[in-house]
């Protein structure tokens, strides 16, 4: 018997297509939770993210999938109203995962190289911080959140270390957190729970956007206690137990998820 089978249960997934995003929804629909994913991708990676999707869609559950940008006022609502229709009266979202990676990896000072300017702050903020309330406030209204929800989002230990070339990024993930505790407080007469996930380094497309990324990759390596990186499944194991109704106590926090990392 499959955990959420029956329950009527949707994660939304918002950057689902990869890395953290895709695992959580594998993970979920494992489990039985119905799939929306909202992701944007050229039509290129059409084909190789079909086929990820269909290894979803085969666990049995329902599975719906966006291509739009999330970030969009516009976007956002056409797929919360798509969403009203498809759930109907009897189906809520039970988890909201906030996976995004839209940022700027500049550096604030370089000989030739573009730097780090004002506006350039403002995307990744915007994009990686500050989207994560925009949907939970879309997805509240509509009133499609379940009596007892959960709002995960995904942040670094660049929330509290100075890495090159990671401000703009680093101010979205201290947002985010700032976001998520406040929502954790503000929202809890309405039985949502938020809570975000401190990943360890793991080896991802956003990974080895970020310059030097070889260098961090093999610092990792020696530092961690498990000597490995962090999986993607990794992270969602810890997703799916937040998504249990014992976690149901659990909210405002920052949880590392990184075989034990944070501790060297």
């Amino acid at each position: 018997m499959k955990e959420f089978e029956d329950k009527n249960y949707w994660a939304l997934v918002l950057g689902g297509s990869s890395g953290l995003g895709l695992a959580t929804a594998k993970k979920l629909a494992k489990h039985g939770m119905n799939i929306c994913i909202v992701h944007r991708n050229p039509r290129m990676q059409e084909e190789a993210i079909s086929k990820e999707f269909k290894t979803i869609a085969q666990e049995g559950v329902q599975f719906k999938a966006f291509n739009s940008d999330a970030f969009k006022h516009q976007k956002r609502e056409a797929i919360i109203q798509e969403l009203k229709l498809i759930l109907g009266t009897h189906q809520k979202i039970r988890t909201l995962v906030h996976s995004v990676a839209k940022g700027n990896l500049k550096p604030m000072v370089s000989d030739g190289k573009t730097e780090l300017k004002h506006d350039d702050f403002i995307l990744t903020i915007q994009a990686m911080g500050i989207s994560l309330y925009d949907w939970t406030k879309s997805i509240f209204e509509a009133k499609l959140f379940a009596e007892d929800a959960r709002i995960l989002s995904f942040t670094s230990e660049g929330n509290s270390k100075a890495w090159q070339s990671y401000a703009a990024v680093s101010a979205a993930k201290v947002t985010l957190e700032a976001i998520s505790r406040n929502m954790a407080l503000e929202f809890a007469p309405y039985g949502i729970k938020a809570n975000c996930i401190q990943a360890g380094v793991t080896d991802t497309a956003s990974l080895r956007m970020i310059p030097g990324s070889e260098q961090i990759i093999k610092h990792t390596l020696k530092r961690n206690p498990n000597k490995r990186l962090t999986t993607p499944e990794d992270v969602a194991n810890v997703v799916y137990l937040l998504t249990k109704d014992e976690a149901s106590w659990i909210t405002g926090t920052v949880i590392p998820v990184d075989g034990g990392e944070h501790l060297v």
